[in-house]
């Protein structure tokens, strides 16, 4: 059977006009007629045209309210149209203003902390308003957002309520409606309109449409919201994505993360660079298959990271690759863990140490025997077993008085002082980056030019003479009168042979040549804080010192007297 439908025909104003003319008529009619009829007829056609008018009103009334259903429909599929928070703010501010018929229309919206900001602000033109026009009665808006039901007003400045509030005089504020936004019974934010101008804009049909449509409002913005907050939070993990990306592509160690079977799921640039090949033929491949050269030193230690969840930490290969040859590598090994805290693989970090053994080797053998500003110049590899014939200055320096001092001190005591002397000693010396042979008790020997050549080689050996006997004067303010000693300094140029010698176990990188010798008499025939520099060193420092000459030395082994001067200071 088929629905029926009923068609209601609304009646305007004129048809009503056209029945009360046909009473009338009828009336008159009437009149004619027995008075009782007549009586009996004016009383039901009077009643029938106060039932048609109050139909009337009742039809007006519905059609308002029906237009104010079609208008929420509207609204709210429009509303709901956007996700963009601004933009749904913007269609909810103007729809306001168009179906209340305000001046003026803001919304206000709690953050994390409950407090209600100002989120938009718009005019009956459509326009945002300035943050210095913000001229509203916080009054009604704390009410609101605290009590949670609407509040209208014909005429702010006479309502008993608000009248006497200093922004309802101030701003000169008439009518106003100010409905809360719900979500869930919970109070997210306020709308408040409003008109300067106009009394009585404002009816309680007006607060019932406006609530209506808040709470619409409302789930469109807390929609907006979320949506705007889960994109922020997108956007923000795909930046902290693409930042770890960046630096796991850059970081200088190689990262490789298998999962548990053993499949690799990960390589970066410099694991690539570390073993040699493409992260391509490796991803997606089993570890141990796909890495022939390391397979016999991983298995065990993932077997035992999969097995114990625990990490290893430093563990040193020294493994051939086919493109590099020998290397050192050192790996961490570690559980991969998901968000669960289950391990899902292993994590294993590479780090190339090949250079940094080599560094380590060039110090094992000359820590000990060089500056340390040459040893950072210095290839081991380039030093040849055997020795090399090379142009040094060679310094002596010994403690004057040293034997006598020490027959009244103990063993520590002389230690103490002793080190003491050879320490501002050595210290001179390296600072002229020179290279300090050996200590031979109360004595220490040292050259430049090698193993780095110096150019002024000799002009730096002068330096370190002067400044060793001004850091022993430095001393001897520190010292008892007793311990303060000096030092006989003895200078000179000439070749030798510097390398290394010794056994496998024993090894000194040391200068032996006529020329070491020839410095070495020089320096015993000094007096107590005397330098006296051969005649042959002299030649490279002539312009660059101030000397004295000094008596010639027989020296034992020599056929004929040296030459010598004595050093006063450099030239100012």
């Amino acid at each position: 059977m088929q629905e029926e439908t009923t068609t209601i025909t609304l009646l305007p104003d004129q048809q009503l006009l056209q029945i009360s003319n046909q009473i009338d008529l009828i009336r008159e009619m009437l009149e004619r007629q027995d008075p009782l009829v007549l009586t009996q007829a004016i009383d039901n056609l009077t009643r029938l045209a106060d039932h048609i008018t109050r139909l009337g009103q009742q039809v007006s009334q519905f059609e308002e309210e029906l237009k104010d259903l079609r208008a929420l429909a509207d609204i709210g599929q429009i509303v709901n149209s956007s996700l963009d928070l601004p933009e749904v703010l913007r269609i909810v501010m103007d729809t306001i203003i168009r179906l209340t018929g305000a001046e003026r229309g803001f919304l206000m919206l709690r953050d994390e902390n409950h407090v209600l900001n100002m989120r938009i602000a718009r005019n009956w033109e459509q326009e945002s308003i300035q943050e210095s026009d913000f001229a509203i009665s916080r009054t009604v808006i704390n009410r609101v957002a605290e009590e949670g039901k609407p509040i209208v007003t014909t005429n702010a400045i006479e309502d008993p309520r608000f009248g006497g509030e200093d922004s309802i005089i101030a701003y000169n504020l008439r009518s106003i409606l100010c409905v809360p936004l719900k979500v869930k019974e919970e109070i997210t934010g306020v709308i408040y309109a409003d008109n300067r101008i106009r009394t009585g804009l404002f009816t309680n049909s007006e607060r019932d449409l406006l609530s209506a449509f808040a709470n619409q409002a409302a789930v469109a913005i807390e929609n907006a919201r979320l949506f705007e907050s889960v994109r922020q939070t997108l956007a923000e993990v795909t930046e902290l994505k693409n930042l770890m990306d960046n630096v796991f592509a850059s970081i200088a160690s190689g990262v490789i993360t298998t999962d548990i079977r053993h499949k690799i799921t990960l390589c970066n640039r410099a694991a690539e660079r570390i073993l040699a090949c493409k992260a391509s033929t490796l991803l997606q491949n089993d570890l141990l298959t796909s890495l022939p050269d390391l397979a016999t030193f991983l298995t065990r230690p993932i077997e035992e990271v999969q097995s114990t969840d625990e990490t290893i930490i430093g563990m040193e290969l020294n493994p051939t690759l086919p493109e590099r040859g020998a290397v050192n590598l050192q790996l961490n090994f570690s559980p991969l863990k998901d968000a669960k805290e289950t391990t899902q693989g292993v994590a294993i970090v590479l780090d190339d140490i090949t250079e940094r053994k080599r560094l380590e080797a060039q110090r094992q053998l000359f820590g000990r025997m060089v500056s340390p500003a040459v040893i950072e110049q210095l290839d081991p590899n380039k030093v040849q077993l055997g020795g090399q014939r090379v142009e040094i200055t060679t310094l002596f320096a010994d403690i004057r008085g040293f034997t006598s001092y020490s027959e009244n001190l103990t063993p520590e005591e002389l230690v103490s002082v002793l080190n003491q002397y050879l320490a501002a000693a050595a210290d001179a010396i390296l600072e002229q980056e020179g290279t300090i042979d050996k200590f031979m008790g109360d004595a220490v020997m040292a050259w430049f030019n090698a193993p780095i050549p110096q150019r002024d080689h000799t002009l730096r050996a002068v330096r370190a003479a002067l400044e060793m006997r001004q850091a022993i004067q430095s001393l001897h303010q520190v010292l008892p009168s007793g311990a303060q000693l000096d030092f006989g300094l003895g200078i000179h140029f000439g070749e030798a042979v510097l390398g290394l010698i010794g056994t496998e176990k024993r090894l000194d990188y040391s200068a032996i040549g006529d020329s070491v010798n020839t410095a070495k008499r020089i320096q015993e025939n000094a007096a107590s804080n005397q330098i006296l520099i051969s005649t042959k060193a002299y030649q490279h420092v002539k312009n660059q010192i101030d000397v004295r000459p000094a008596k010639p030395i027989l020296a034992k082994g020599k056929s004929h007297p040296l030459e010598v001067y004595e050093i006063i200071g450099l030239k100012s």
